[in-house]
């Protein structure tokens, strides 16, 4: 099987950078492509996420780990630039001495919708949005009411994620394999919950998404940013799998080489997310991160990323509790098979 639209190398759309810290400015060199979302963990000590778009601005930082309001960063993000970004001395992202991940999307395309004038949707928003690989980051204004939002794409999101910009609310995330009448919390443990009040319990369309009443989503007067994620083949999945309480895990099928791989038990269970660029540069994949904690890296040798998906080697809860029903998404660093035939192997 081969794929198309750009994607036999998934590396100009997502990778992981990893870099030492410095307490002064340093631009961040290397990837393939200038990122518009940039999310950012110190590895070697424990400190908040620091997210960034172009959308917002370099200087507007969202922390995955808090529900708190977005914070203004002067000392962050100066420039997204063609291969990375140049930042200033902002701590939960460039202490001297300490140890970074960072993980890179491009959108790309900006857009401008006034929903009154195009028709599409009910809230006018503003983004940055990619066909080929299915992302787009989405700015909009709540009303209060329930409405539908431009997202970007031609194709249905399968993942969003929803932050309220201008205040203290969790991190709402829907995901077509709970069912858009239910959402996880990234800033939580806590379980999946059921409500009308954030999706209007409506799958987004080839346009728009959906929002009710909900203030996380749509509290009026509030300033919101979405992450939307359409499933692009061989490049990356929105699923679920089924623990099996056994250090041989569950296999997950991708049809894709993982380069990034996050999750969550749909119980009380920390999220959790692992990169191929992290530790160990052989299987079983180790480094661990929790986008709900800001605890330093953990050590957990409990992951293959092989040439067409992940094979979990750990029964713990958080990863493989047996009978947990988990939800997913990953980006793949090569497809199964590209279009000149080139084959992907395990690490």
């Amino acid at each position: 099987m081969s794929y198309t639209n750009g994607l036999d190398k998934p590396s100009d759309y997502f990778t992981t950078k990893l870099y030492s810290g410095n307490s002064s400015t340093q631009s961040i060199t290397g990837l393939d492509f200038q990122p518009d979302w940039v999310w950012c963990k110190v590895r070697s000590q424990a400190d908040n996420h620091a997210i960034f778009d172009a959308v917002r601005g370099g200087q507007k930082q969202l922390r995955s780990n808090t529900n708190g309001a977005e914070l203004t960063r002067t000392n962050a993000i100066s420039s997204f630039n063609s291969d990375g970004w140049s930042m200033g001395s902002q701590p939960e992202m460039n202490t001297n001495g300490q140890t970074y991940a960072s993980w890179n999307w491009k959108a790309g395309t900006s857009f401008t919708n006034d929903a009154s004038g195009t028709g599409i949707g009910t809230i006018d928003s503003t983004g940055s949005a990619s066909d080929a690989s299915g992302f787009s980051i989405v700015s909009y204004t709540g009303t209060g009411s329930n409405g539908t939002i431009k997202h970007g794409l031609n194709t249905a999101p399968k993942m969003i994620l929803i932050k309220q910009r201008s205040g203290t609310r969790v991190w709402l995330v829907g995901h077509n394999s709970l069912g858009w009448n239910k959402y996880l919390i990234l800033n939580s443990t806590d379980a999946q919950g059921t409500s009308s009040g954030y999706f209007q319990s409506t799958a987004p369309t080839t346009s728009v998404f959906s929002v009710g009443t909900g203030n996380e989503t749509n509290e009026s007067s509030g300033t919101f940013i979405a992450y939307c994620f359409a499933e692009k083949q061989g490049y990356s999945k929105f699923g679920s799998y089924t623990g099996n309480g056994s250090t041989d895990g569950t296999f997950i099928y991708l049809g894709f080489k993982p380069a990034f791989f996050l999750a969550k038990q749909t119980t009380d269970k920390n999220w959790y997310m692992k990169d191929n660029k992290r530790l160990a540069s052989f299987n079983p994949a180790n480094g661990h991160i929790y986008p709900n904690q800001s605890n330093a890296e953990e050590d957990y040798a409990d992951f293959d990323f092989l040439s067409n998906g992940v094979k979990i080697r750990h029964n713990g809860t958080d990863v493989n509790e047996s009978g947990g029903s988990y939800i997913y998404a990953c980006f793949a660093s090569n497809p199964l098979v590209t279009s000149t035939g080139v084959p992907a192997t395990a690490r």
